[in-house]
């Protein structure tokens, strides 16, 4: 079969490699798209892969074959995919399953090669049927709308105003999914325009080109001068954390959504005077992907606006030298297989 692996010098090159080998409790997935996530771009550039690694996560796909142990799952079924965890460790039973110590099997990050190939195998507690009225991109970007989703559930607030710094597909997810949850006025800053204008379709009140305009001053311009009740980093940027915590109000929050693989510096007195709280999110939960499918299914969530670059197997190494690595690409998306 046709996959994109990892190389030291090319950075990605597209192989044929061998069809993966089903053991007898797993499922053989036709990819149909996968989405190149900003963690695969973090991973390719830390230099910590090994060479011949096959990598994504944000998968679409069918079920072509199983082992002989594996029960109800069907051939045919129209799935995307999340990591396993066992329900009984201390993470587990914090409510944390994305966090398992015991059991957590995962593709492209973990113990099974990944969705940049036409097919791979996984653990069949790794399926989540994507249901009717949802299509294969939309099944696909479902794990970057629940990443977001799990933002606001780390930030603890249930509405208010918020802020996004930062307006990649994660930061643009947030908008939409904070316009759905009812909270406002919701402000997005973005240097690009593109994302600016994207994200006021999405349903933001206020969009700020910080590049060109003052962040804080426009903070409360459009606050009153609080403040924003929840700020959520999504640039990636280490100075943008200082940044979150400065447009945070009085007793607000700071929830940091990117993954920052950097040490960077803060005001700490600026938490004490303010009361900030500080927190982080990592991941999704099962429960999270399929909330954001049924909001799929009803409407009230389309992500395909959000694919800038939609290209084949074959193409992913040019595209991503120049758009993934250029960071021009909002969201690039894969047609591996016969989409639905």
């Amino acid at each position: 079969m046709k996959a994109a692996v990892y190389d030291s010098r090319e950075k990605l090159v597209v192989l044929d490699v061998p069809m993966p080998q089903l053991g007898a409790n797993e499922v053989l997935i036709k990819v149909v798209n996968t989405g190149f996530c900003g963690s695969d771009h973090s991973m390719i550039e830390s230099g910590s892969l090994k060479d011949g690694t096959i990598i994504g996560h944000e998968v679409s796909g069918t079920v072509t074959d199983m082992g002989g142990d594996v029960k109800d799952v069907e051939t045919g079924s129209r799935i995307m995919i999340r990591p396993t965890y066992c329900g009984r460790c201390r993470e587990c039973g914090s409510g944390k399953p994305y966090l398992c110590q015991v059991d957590r099997r995962t593709i492209g990050l973990g113990d099974f090669p990944g969705g940049f190939a036409e097919y791979l195998k996984v653990d069949p507690r790794m399926l989540i049927p994507i249901p009717e009225g949802v299509d294969s991109q939309n099944g696909t970007l479902a794990e970057t709308f629940a990443a977001s989703l799990h933002g606001i559930r780390c930030s603890g607030k249930e509405g208010g105003s918020a802020l996004v710094i930062g307006g990649g597909s994660i930061g643009l997810a947030l908008v939409r999914l904070l316009k759905i949850m009812g909270f406002g006025p919701i402000a997005l800053s973005e240097p690009v325009e593109e994302k600016r204008i994207l994200a006021t379709s999405f349903g933001a009140d206020a969009v700020v080109d910080p590049f060109n305009e003052n962040l804080i001053l426009r903070t409360m311009d459009e606050t009153g001068g609080a403040g924003f009740d929840t700020v959520f980093e999504c640039s990636g940027l280490g100075e943008s954390v200082q940044t979150a915590v400065n447009a945070a109000a009085n007793g607000g929050t700071v929830c940091v959504v990117s993954i920052i693989m950097q040490n960077i510096e803060i005001v700490p007195v600026v938490l004490n005077f303010k009361e900030v709280w500080l927190t982080g999110s990592y991941s999704n939960t099962h429960e999270e992907n399929i909330r954001c499918l049924r909001w799929m299914a009803e409407g009230k969530i389309d992500g395909r606006p959000l694919i800038t670059d939609y290209t084949g197997l074959d193409d992913l190494p040019h595209v991503y030298r120049e758009r993934i690595d250029t960071g021009r690409a909002i969201k690039v998306m894969l047609k591996i297989g016969e989409e639905f």
